[in-house]
């Protein structure tokens, strides 16, 4: 089981930017693929972006290809999530994800349904 911690979240305007930080416990989060997923109220939790084990491959979601960019640091068990061009409708809660993938370093996992590790959540709020 992994802890994961997020950071960085809080009010921004339309227009600006935000960066999440998600720290976890793993003693080789290098095996780990990991996630940024979002929630809004009466919404679904939806794949914001996501990365694989090794960093090198990564997928977005249609609705912030070009203003958000997923990243890790291996070496400082840590993954982020660089928001800009924040809109409102980008507002909800964000969330950390992580699953063991040691046989796949290159893989993405999209999918919610196969992440078994989440962080608690961190509040994102755009104002218009």
């Amino acid at each position: 089981q992994v802890q994961l911690a997020e950071s960085g979240g809080g009010l921004a305007q339309t227009g600006g930017s935000l960066r999440l930080s998600c720290a976890a416990s793993a003693r080789t989060f290098s095996t780990y693929a990991a996630g940024w997923f979002r929630q809004a109220p009466g919404k679904e939790r939806e794949l914001v972006a996501a990365v694989s084990p090794s960093g090198g491959n990564t997928d977005y979601a249609e609705s912030v290809k070009g203003r958000f960019t997923i990243s890790r640091d291996n070496a400082k068990k840590s993954v982020y999530l660089q928001m800009n061009s924040l809109k409102p409708e980008d507002t909800a809660v964000y969330y950390c994800a992580a699953v063991y993938r040691v046989l796949l370093p290159t893989a993405v996992v999209g999918a919610a349904a196969l992440y078994d590790n989440w962080g608690q959540g961190t509040q994102v709020t755009v104002s218009s």
